[in-house]
């Protein structure tokens, strides 16, 4: 049983690099993965938007962020 397995090993070529093709299925998949990092980038920039949000109304114990209106007026 030992000699048939290391036979099996020894017989099974390694295919030369010329020979390995990703073909249009690898295209897929490496379009798919840059689609759902960008998705991942957009979903991690709202959360972390929202959870700015409810750190200035103060939802976790912070004090309440004051908008001053006077800082964003022009003076002249």
């Amino acid at each position: 049983m030992l000699d048939l397995l290391i036979i099996a090993l020894v017989d099974d070529p390694t295919p030369k690099d010329t020979e390995v093709k990703a073909g249009p299925l690898g295209f897929a998949v490496w379009i798919f993965m840059i689609l759902a990092v960008v998705v991942i980038a957009f979903s991690l920039v709202k959360q972390l938007r929202k959870a700015q949000a409810a750190k200035d109304a103060g939802v976790y114990g912070d004090e309440p962020v004051q908008k001053d209106s006077s800082a964003t007026t022009d003076e002249r």
